[in-house]
């Protein structure tokens, strides 16, 4: 049994037995629980916790945990449907009237209790630098200053540090701390370069298929996703000047190192021709490098970005390291050269004013310590047996799927299905065997060119549990396509 189902059984039985005690009555230790129920201390905490949110019980440091009072009677539900009305409203002309996040969701949702997760786009806890992490949050926590205001822009330590990655291996051709804006993540930072590069109801190419999270951002600030395709190789140069010429648009954004969820990198000869285009066109690359450090061990040595190659300002580099530590762990940058720069810091500012200190001071400590390099290459050498496990066993088990394309790097691959495939009715066929996937629909900006399901790694405790998932994930195939 896994954590999450432990605390929440634990919960459920102690929320059966509040009522043989008075309100204010104490309950048993946290020792006499742990004994009681064969968990551990963490695990009653948690349950406790989660009961004192509920308003079940009122827990006293040093002293234990005591029956609630009784809570009020709760009002009758009201009448809500004005809402439809407002809303609508308040959607008429170029702003969207919804904002559709189930792409996103797909990702981020926790799975029910039992279910193997191959749908997660983060690593597993198992994976994560959960130590490192620790100390990191404890040693920043005591840095002289750490709790005051940090500078809108991030603090200078940090934005050095991401230049000189950005930059890697240009050195001091590359960018300079002044290049940088330190952002609440990758995602935060995507949001910031759409709204500030592309007006409300312009529209924004993007790589067909593309991360789903992209075309919520745009969609949602009232931007109109064109899709632009990509294949092994990466976004079609000649498709990409094709889409300028007839959109009109000023900004392409892009993956070109392991994009999601093709996995692919974008080829050299390629990579100056997407720079010119966009030159050409006046416009702008926003280069979403997400998936540097999850590289594989069998990568070999990298491209460099695309920023660093760009003296004329027309990359603006969006990347974190939330991917390679933990989702929690919210911080990234923004780089750009000349006076987009401005707009791009007014926009962060007006949205969240500036990263916590603590957080940034706290990455500071993670880069600087012996365990960064330990844990990059761990992660490295777990990301290619979980890929070569995962490829190994569709090829055996799963042979109707297809796997034209195994990525050295990221942490998912990019399955096509038989013609005529319903993927949204194999996922919930998954989902019932016990095992998430993510449907390919949403990471296409139009209709897509067929049946497609991503399939991640990261997400489980290691390759007995992608068995187990792949397992599952045959009898539902079973079940769908006989």
């Amino acid at each position: 049994m896994n954590e999450r189902s432990s605390v929440a059984d634990l919960a459920t039985r102690l929320k059966s037995e509040l009522d043989r005690y008075s309100p204010g009555e104490k309950l048993p230790s946290s020792r006499a629980l742990v004994e009681r129920y064969r968990v551990s201390p963490v695990t009653v905490s948690r349950a406790l916790a989660q009961l004192a949110a509920e308003g079940r019980v009122v827990t006293r440091p040093g002293a234990g945990a005591y029956r609630a009072e009784p809570r009020a009677t709760p009002l009758e539900p009201g009448d809500t449907s004005w809402q439809e009305v407002s809303l609508g409203a308040a959607g008429q002309g170029s702003a969207p009237r919804g904002v559709d996040a189930s792409g996103v969701l797909a990702t981020l949702s926790v799975a029910p209790a039992g279910v193997i997760e191959f749908n997660s786009g983060y690593l597993h806890s198992s994976l994560q630098p959960e130590r490192a992490l620790a100390s990191a949050l404890a040693r920043a926590g005591r840095r002289p200053g750490a709790w005051n205001r940090p500078p809108v822009e991030g603090i200078p330590e940090l934005r050095a540090w991401f230049a000189r990655e950005i930059s890697a291996p240009a050195g001091e051709g590359g960018l300079s701390p002044a290049d940088v804006l330190i952002t609440s993540g990758g995602q935060t930072a995507l949001v910031t370069a759409v709204r500030a590069l592309a007006p409300p109801g312009a529209p924004v190419l993007v790589e067909s298929p593309t991360y789903p999270g992209l075309l919520a951002v745009a969609r949602a600030s009232g931007r109109r996703p064109v899709p632009v395709p990509a294949d092994a190789d990466g976004v079609r140069p000649d498709l990409l000047a094709a889409a300028f010429r007839a959109s009109g648009a000023r900004v392409f954004v892009c993956q070109p190192l392991f994009q999601n969820p093709l996995g692919s990198v974008l080829a050299p000869r390629r990579r100056r021709e997407v720079l010119d285009i966009a030159r050409a066109a006046g416009a702008f690359v926003v280069e979403d490098d997400f998936a540097r450090r999850l590289a594989h061990e069998d990568a070999g040595p990298l491209p460099p970005t695309l920023a660093a190659e760009d003296p004329d300002g027309v990359v603006v580099h969006v990347c974190s390291l939330t991917k390679i530590t933990s989702p929690s762990l919210r911080v990234g940058a923004l780089a750009a050269r000349g006076p987009v720069l401005d707009r791009l810091r007014a926009i962060q500012v007006v949205d969240q004013f500036f990263v916590p200190r603590p957080l940034q001071e706290a990455v500071l400590e993670l880069v600087g310590s012996p365990a960064w390099p330990r844990h990059l290459r761990s992660v490295a050498a777990h990301l290619r047996t979980r890929r070569e496990t995962m490829a190994t066993l569709i090829a055996q088990r799963l042979p109707a799927l297809s796997l034209p394309y195994l990525p050295s790097g990221g942490y998912q691959l990019w399955a096509g299905l038989p013609d005529g495939t319903d993927e949204t009715a194999l996922a919930a066929a998954a989902l019932r065997a016990g095992v998430a996937v993510a449907a390919g629909r949403p990471y296409f900006a139009a209709e897509p060119p067929g049946g497609r399901l991503r399939l991640s790694y990261a997400g489980v405790a290691g390759t007995a549990e992608i068995a187990e998932g792949v397992s599952r994930l045959a009898k539902a195939c079973g079940e769908v396509l006989g």
